[in-house]
């Protein structure tokens, strides 16, 4: 049988700059390829990666000096390669929380490995942020999984967001539990004091129906690292 491999395309140490766990370090294994194309906002176009076995990857983690809080499965879309991820948390055994970055439209792909990730942050891509056609039902059946687990939700908010949509992606959150935490998180090149107003309101709004709703930023992005 063919020794399967991943598409990496970088492992390196630093802080999650995203969503409630900011701050935390992390060693993050980034791999290539999304299965949606042109997102408006999105800040880590697909470039070169190499091919990399579970062991060779194993390997390349565990050579990481330093404490750190999880391991951040991030991309592009990680769930992707959902056949060599399966196989690779089967074989990791690491005292290391398992953390998830994804854009949360690959459901069946979650439910294979769900069983092996501690912490999924899930985004929900709002179509008049994203310029995407609308994956409301994907957003859906992919959170009623990672409910099984610790789960947040990041949404982008740009200029171009629609109030209709904010009020989607609460209701589509209210309807599997109220107490999971929603991040707004303005998009970078947009946030100014007309955004930063919007985002308040959204803020209020969503707070009505939930009860963990913050504004947080990229802080990669501030403070010019990874």
């Amino acid at each position: 049988m063919e020794e399967i491999k991943a598409r990496i395309t970088e492992i390196f140490y630093s802080i999650q700059g995203e969503g409630i766990y900011v701050g935390y370090p992390q060693i993050f294994v980034r791999f290539s390829g999304c299965n949606l194309e042109n997102c408006r906002f999105c800040d880590t176009p697909d470039s070169g990666y190499q091919e990399m076995s579970i062991q060779e990857l194993i390997t390349a983690i565990v050579s990481v000096d330093g404490n750190y809080h999880s391991i951040s499965l991030t991309g592009g879309e990680p769930l992707l390669q959902v056949d060599f991820l399966e196989r690779f948390l089967e074989h990791f055994n690491t005292n290391h929380r398992i953390y998830l970055e994804t854009n949360g439209t690959l459901p069946a792909n979650l439910e294979r490995i769900v069983s092996n990730v501690d912490i999924i942050a899930m985004d929900i891509k709002l179509p008049s942020a994203t310029g995407l056609a609308p994956y409301w039902e994907d957003h859906r059946r992919f959170l009623l999984i990672a409910w099984e687990k610790t789960v947040f939700v990041k949404t982008v908010i740009t200029k171009a967001t629609e109030d209709k949509d904010l009020q989607q992606a609460v209701e589509l959150i209210l309807s599997v539990d109220p107490n999971i935490p929603l991040v707004l998180q303005p998009a970078t090149e947009e946030l100014d004091e007309e955004l930063f107003r919007k985002l308040l309101d959204y803020q209020q709004e969503a707070s009505k129906s939930l009860f963990d709703v913050r504004i947080i930023p990229q802080i990669q992005r501030l403070i010019s690292i990874k």
